[in-house]
This record gives structure tokens, C-alpha cells and sequence, in this order.
């Protein structure tokens, strides 16, 4: 089901928008507001996966569009977000072996929507992010995915590392790429598998990457020591297709 992202702004309307169930991402919350309809607000907010920042009335007047936020500004998801069952259950439907991509912090939006984009391609059956330090399904996403966001289930969850021995007991295993691993070409990416792309700067988490049964070199020439998230994770996916076609 889609949603039309949106901006909410004032008390009534964030408290509106959670009572009716709409997924809401973000939360901005004036600091040190304490009365009651902002105490409402923060509970309605910690019953669902909503990210809560409390920030300075100088941030929600940059944030404001009306200029009559009351102390309260939301951010919708512009897409319903799966749950991991969905992306097993599309898997089991197509009589395929699990395939999963796993992005660990990913902020920039137009890098999300391109993997989506190339995931969806790669016959990926779902990608998985974080709650936190990670963008999500906004408009810009759905744009740059060039409509697969409407065939490609995407999970948020809130501890990536306690998700991948959820899924490692459901018999995935996992490979991350980084340039300390082993030559991509090298390693069997066949079967259930679950592929972790890390963030633009830092790569993927120490606490990730434990968790994970490979770690994957991607090859390169040049003088830079990285590629781009989006073009890592398309190589990387497509060595998958690659050796599931062979």
C-alpha cells in the first residue's frame, strides 16, 4: 500500500496522524517541552518505530513549512515499510532460494533508491535498514527506484546485527562487501543468502560485520579507495545473479 509522504506540523495533527496508524519516521520535538499534549505525542511516538529527536526552536523553524509548528514537527514514510516475514514469504512464492540485501546506515537518499532500483533487477526478494542513522522510504527514494519500491518489500528494524541471527536460524547466511575480505569471485554466493552493503563513509559496522560469514572484495584499480554504495552493491549483486545462473 502506498502512502503520500507529508510533512505534519502542530500538536493536533502529529497526535492525529499516530492514532490513525500512518507510518511516521521522524519526529521532531522542541526541547524540554514537558506539557501534557507533547507527553501524548511522545507516547503514541514510542508504541511505533518513529526515530524522536529533541532539537532547538532554531531547527523546527528551518524544518517549518506553515511557521505554526507548536513545538511538534512529523515526517511520513512515503511507502508502508514490510516486515521480514514478507520478504521470506515473496522468496517461498517464487520457489527461490532467499536472497536479501542488508544496507547498514545508508543516509543519502538517492543512493537508497538506486539499490532499490538494482535490487529489484538483481531478483533480490527485500532490503533491510536500520531504525536509526539511516534514511528512509521518501519521495526522493521512490523517484530514483524508478517504481520498483512498489515491487521490491523494504524492512526497517531496530538492531541489525540480533536481524541477521534471526535470519541466519531461517538458514541464510551472510556476506558484507569491504576491502579487507576476500576476492568476490572467490566465494560460493550461492543459496540463501543475505548481502550487507555498509554506509558512504564509514562501511559497514564492526558489530555487523562479526556477524557475517564472508567478507567480499570487490576489485579496483584507481586511486580512490572506494566506490560508491549503490555501485558496490550492484557489483556485489550481480555476482550473486551471476553465480546462481552458472
Amino acid at each position: 500500500m502506498r502512502y503520500e509522504e507529508f510533512t505534519l506540523e502542530g500538536r493536533n495533527a502529529v497526535m492525529e496522524a499516530f492514532r490513525s496508524g500512518k507510518t511516521i519516521d521522524r519526529l521532531f520535538i522542541l526541547e524540554g517541552s514537558q506539557d501534557g499534549p507533547i507527553k501524548s505525542i511522545l507516547r503514541e511516538a514510542r508504541k511505533t518505530n518513529c526515530v524522536i529527536s529533541f532539537v532547538k526552536k532554531e531547527r523546527l523553524d528551518q524544518l517549518s513549512a506553515t511557521g505554526k509548528h507548536q513545538g511538534v514537527i512529523a515526517y511520513a514514510a512515503a511507502y508502508e515499510y514490510a516486515e521480514l516475514d514478507d520478504i521470506l514469504n515473496l522468496a517461498r512464492e517464487k520457489n527461490e532460494p532467499p536472497f536479501v540485501i542488508i544496507l547498514d546506515c545508508i543516509e543519502d537518499p538517492h543512493n537508497l533508491g538506486a539499490i532499490i532500483r538494482t535490487a529489484h533487477q538483481a531478483g533480490a526478494h527485500g532490503i533491510i535498514i536500520p531504525k536509526r542513522r539511516a534514511v528512509g522510504l521518501t519521495a526522493t527514494v521512490a523517484k530514483v527506484s524508478a517504481g520498483a519500491l512498489n515491487y521490491l518489500p523494504v524492512a526497517k528494524v531496530t538492531n541489525l546485527a540480533a536481524t541477521i541471527d534471526e535470519l541466519k536460524e531461517k538458514g541464510l547466511w551472510f556476506v558484507c562487501a569491504d576491502m579487507d575480505g576476500e576476492l568476490m569471485y572467490k566465494i560460493d554466493l550461492k543459496g540463501p543468502i543475505g548481502l550487507v552493503i555498509g554506509s558512504e563513509g564509514e562501511g559497514v559496522s564492526r558489530l555487523v560485520k562479526e556477524k557475517c560469514d564472508y567478507v567480499a572484495k570487490i576489485p579496483m584499480f584507481g586511486q580512490v579507495d572506494s566506490l560508491n554504495a549503490s555501485v558496490a552493491a550492484g557489483i556485489m549483486a550481480y555476482e550473486i545473479v551471476r553465480q546462481r545462473m552458472m
